[in-house]
């Protein structure tokens, strides 16, 4: 696999992941693939939104940080907010990824935890990317 075919896979395995996730969590057909301005989701009473400018700043690590610190994994919206963040980080696109010291396979892998803490570990089972071996 050449190295921009498996940047894209991952990026279809993160969004698929991303949908697959948000809709299991929250019980709605997650379909947008762009995100709203304003949402309601939050963590921890603070607004994604928050989080996103963090990534815009190109503080991914410490917003990512910060997000699972305080996150309650128990909490569905936050949860849902958590998957919403990772995507966001995805789609800010692998040359703002590298020159911030991220990967859009540390995006995976949040996913995956993420995932697994919340009990729905079985999904990235089944959508495992061909970069893991």
């Amino acid at each position: 696999m050449h190295y921009d075919d498996e940047k894209d896979y991952v990026m279809r395995m993160i969004k698929e992941t991303a949908r697959i996730l948000f809709s299991l969590m929250l019980g709605k057909h997650y379909v947008q693939v762009e995100l709203p301005e304003e949402n309601g989701y939050d963590v921890s009473g603070e607004k994604l939104g928050e989080y996103e400018m963090m990534v815009d700043d190109g503080k991914i690590n410490e917003a990512e940080n910060l997000l699972l610190e305080n996150i309650d994994y128990a909490n569905r919206e936050e949860t849902a907010a958590a998957v919403l963040l990772y995507q966001y980080i995805a789609e800010k696109g692998d040359a703002f990824l590298h020159e911030h010291n991220y990967s859009l396979e540390e995006v995976y892998d949040g996913l995956k935890m993420l995932a697994a803490r919340t009990g729905y570990k079985e999904v990235c089972n089944i959508l495992k990317p061909e970069y893991q071996a």
